[in-house]
């Protein structure tokens, strides 16, 4: 008998679902950051066993969308809904619940399996965590609660039981060697991002898209070549810094991490462009793999 589904995760921004799914997965496929907002997209990591395939999503923390682009990134979390054979509510100790009750109501209602993460619970007493299990049994009656510490580890092999216990009878949706839907590049941009991210303050990190133009594997190194958008010539000042030293920076930090992702050598070549009020402008969105209806 061999088992097969997709199990989407979703939550409000920053409760740990890319550290979960990097977790389930073995591998740094989504970036981590403590910053909100931090998966633009969603990411699919592939865990497969002799006998099952667990397809893991992982999609933006839900919030109310200002603009194109977040509205965009809404749409990975309603897509999120349809295909899930098991749905994953992660939500922070402490948290209340989402602010969009849309969203909410689905969870609630859903006719699949539900589990509901208590993440962080390292960070709790005993006596609160005893609470907010039973809190959250009130307000989600029809999920399965688990505390967790996807960080520390703690019952994250449990849930991963779980998963496969509750998963459909299927043969396998990708072949058992694939890890990810994704293309290489999209990880280049996604790592290049992510050192954006730790490293801008305000404003920067959300004006900001990578394109990776060119990427050429030879035997002993891989040679790419990224473009960093962002919206304005101010911008793109404070992303070179003082005699370029703020983009060298992120340069060195990103080609250490693709050196360890890809297994071989990297030379990484960056580069700073303006490409005014892409975050709003339909056609762009598209060609950065959002907007794909």
């Amino acid at each position: 008998m061999h088992k097969a589904g997709f199990v989407n995760i979703i939550g409000n921004p920053n409760v740990g679902k890319s550290t979960l799914m990097n977790a389930f997965v073995g591998e740094k496929l989504s970036i981590i950051t403590s910053k909100a907002q931090t998966t633009r997209h969603r990411i699919l990591g592939i865990v497969n066993g002799e006998d099952f395939q667990i397809i893991l999503s992982d999609t933006p923390g839900i919030i109310k969308p200002a603009y194109e682009l977040q509205e965009s990134m809404m749409d990975f979390v309603k897509s999120a809904f349809d295909d899930a054979d098991v749905l994953i509510y992660m939500v922070e100790i402490g948290e209340k619940a989402l602010k969009d009750d849309a969203f909410f109501n689905k969870i609630t209602n859903s006719k699949i399996p539900v589990l509901l993460l208590l993440n962080k619970i390292d960070m709790s007493n005993q006596e609160f965590l005893e609470e907010q299990v039973q809190e959250w049994s009130l307000k989600v009656p029809n999920a399965e609660i688990f505390p967790v510490s996807a960080l520390e580890g703690f019952n994250v092999k449990e849930v991963f039981s779980r998963i496969i216990e509750i998963l459909p009878e299927s043969p396998p949706f990708y072949p058992k060697d694939q890890l990810t839907d994704k293309p290489e590049r999209f990880f280049v941009n996604e790592t290049i991002r992510e050192k954006i991210l730790m490293h801008y303050k305000k404003e920067i990190p959300y004006a900001v898209e990578i394109d990776t133009e060119e990427f050429f594997e030879e035997e002993n190194i891989i040679r790419m070549r990224s473009v960093i958008m962002v919206e304005r010539d101010t911008q793109k000042g404070i992303i070179i810094g003082h005699k370029g030293s703020a983009l060298k920076r992120v340069g060195i930090e990103s080609r250490k991490d693709l050196e360890k992702f890809f297994g071989k050598q990297v030379h990484l070549e960056l580069y700073v462009k303006v490409n005014k009020n892409w975050r709003s402008d339909q056609r762009q969105l598209k060609r950065f793999g959002y907007n794909q209806k």
